[in-house]
C-alpha cells in the first residue's frame, strides 16, 4: 500500500460517565425486582466499565462490581481495581463466577437472556449449585440507546475520520481497479487517521453489484459509465460511524441517475421528520412512501436506518414494522434509503444523525448531490 502524503493524526478519546451508567442500570435492575445482574455481553461490559477487550463477565451488585477476566488482560485492567473487584480466573469463567457467588452468599442472579447461550447457562448452573439464574432482557441495551456526551464525541470523531479517508481514497479511484483494492485503500486511510478498526466490513460494490445491499467486495473491476456504491465506517473509542455514498465514474447510467434523485428526496424527507417524540415507524414511512409513489417500492426492502454506537446496528431500529419506538434526545441513528435494481446496480445514501428535542443534527458533512458523486 503506498504511503499517504497526509500528516498522520491522533484521536483524543472522550472519557465516559461510568458512574452515571451504573446508577441507571441499578435502578433498572431494582425495577425488575432483582438485586444482582451477571453481564455477559462483551459490549455491555465495555459500556459499564470502559474495558472492551472481551472474554469477560461483570457481576453487578447493589453496591459493588466484580469483573471476571484472565491473564491476557491483567495489566490492562489494573486501573479498574479502584472501582471494581477484578478476578483473574485460572479455570473456566463459570467456575470463577460460581465461586464469587458462593463467597457472597448470593442465591438469585439475573442473566442477560439475549446473550447467554444454553451451554453457558448450563455451565453457570453446574458451577453455582443452589443459585437461581433468572433470564431477563432489556436491562443494558435500552440504556445504550441514548448517548451521553462522551459517546457522541466519539461518534463525531469517527465520522470525521471516515470522511477524510473517503476524500483521500476518491483521488485514487480509477477504472480498472478492483473492489478489493478500493476497500483496502479506504481502510488504510481510516486507520492512519486514528480508526482502530473498520466499523464493519467495508462495502465497495461496482457496477451491478450495487443491487446487493450487504455486498462483500471481490475482484470485480470498476468501469466508466457504471455505478459504484461505497458503505464504510470508522471506530473511535469503540464507537462506530456509518455512511454510504453512491458514485458513477464518468457518465451516469440513465436508470441510476433517475433513482439517485428519488433516493436523495427520500433521505431528506426522512431526515426532516427526525426529532424527539417522533415514532420510528413514522420516520420510515416518510422515505418509504415517497419511494413507493415513484413505483420503486418493491426495490427498497430493508429498514430505513438503525442506531449506532458500540454496535454498528443497535436500537432504535427505524423500520416499517409496528409498533416502533419513540425517539429521544441523544439517540444517534442512520438514515439510509436505497433502491436496488438487479442487473443494473443500486443507489443508497446514508448519514448519521443525532436526535434533538427540536429535530436532528447531521453528524456528516460530505455532499449528497449528484454532481459531487460524479467521479
Amino acid at each position: 500500500m503506498p504511503t499517504s502524503s497526509r500528516r498522520r493524526s491522533t484521536v483524543t478519546q472522550t472519557q465516559p460517565d461510568l458512574s452515571g451508567r451504573l446508577l441507571r442500570l441499578r435502578q433498572a435492575i431494582r425495577a425488575r425486582k432483582a438485586h444482582w445482574l451477571l453481564v455477559t455481553n462483551p459490549l455491555d461490559v465495555g459500556y459499564l466499565t470502559g474495558f472492551l477487550g472481551g472474554d469477560s463477565y461483570l457481576l453487578v451488585g447493589p453496591s459493588g462490581l466484580t469483573l471476571f477476566s484472565d491473564f491476557r488482560y491483567q495489566e490492562e485492567l489494573a486501573h479498574l481495581a479502584i472501582r471494581a473487584r477484578v478476578v483473574m480466573r485460572t479455570g473456566s469463567i463459570a467456575a470463577a463466577v460460581g465461586a464469587e457467588l458462593g463467597a457472597r452468599r448470593v442465591r438469585r442472579v439475573a442473566i442477560q437472556s439475549e446473550s447467554v447461550t444454553l451451554a453457558e447457562r448450563a455451565s453457570l448452573e453446574k458451577a453455582a449449585r443452589g443459585v437461581s439464574f433468572v433470564p431477563l432482557t432489556g436491562l443494558v441495551q435500552p440504556l445504550r440507546e441514548v448517548k451521553d456526551a462522551s459517546e457522541i464525541a466519539n461518534i463525531r470523531a469517527a465520522a470525521k475520520i471516515q470522511e477524510a479517508a473517503l476524500l483521500a481514497t476518491l483521488k485514487t479511484i480509477r477504472a480498472g481497479q478492483t473492489e478489493l483494492e478500493v476497500s483496502a485503500r479506504l481502510e488504510f486511510e481510516m486507520k492512519t487517521r486514528g480508526s482502530s478498526v473498520p466499523a464493519f466490513e467495508t462495502i465497495v460494490a461496482a457496477r451491478a453489484n450495487g443491487s446487493l445491499p450487504h455486498y462483500r467486495p471481490q475482484g470485480t473491476t470498476l468501469r466508466r459509465g457504471q455505478g459504484l456504491l461505497i458503505d464504510w465506517g470508522a471506530t473511535v473509542g469503540g464507537y462506530r460511524s456509518d455512511m454510504t455514498r453512491t458514485f458513477a465514474i464518468g457518465k451516469w447510467p440513465a436508470k441510476l441517475r433517475e433513482v439517485y434523485a428519488i433516493v436523495l428526496d427520500a433521505h431528506l424527507a426522512a431526515a426532516s421528520a427526525l426529532r424527539a417524540g417522533a415514532r420510528t415507524t413514522d420516520v420510515d414511512a416518510q422515505a418509504r412512501g415517497l419511494i413507493a409513489k415513484t413505483g420503486y417500492g418493491k426495490h427498497f426492502g430493508h429498514g430505513l436506518g438503525h442506531g449506532i454506537g458500540l454496535n454498528i446496528h443497535e436500537g432504535p431500529r427505524l423500520a416499517q414494522q409496528p409498533p416502533g419506538t419513540l425517539l429521544a434526545p441523544g439517540m444517534v441513528v442512520t438514515i439510509e434509503p436505497g433502491i436496488y435494481l438487479p442487473g443494473v446496480g443500486g443507489v443508497r445514501l446514508e448519514n448519521d444523525y443525532l436526535v434533538t428535542q427540536r429535530g436532528a443534527q447531521c453528524l456528516c458533512s460530505l455532499p449528497l448531490d449528484l454532481d459531487w458523486a460524479t467521479l
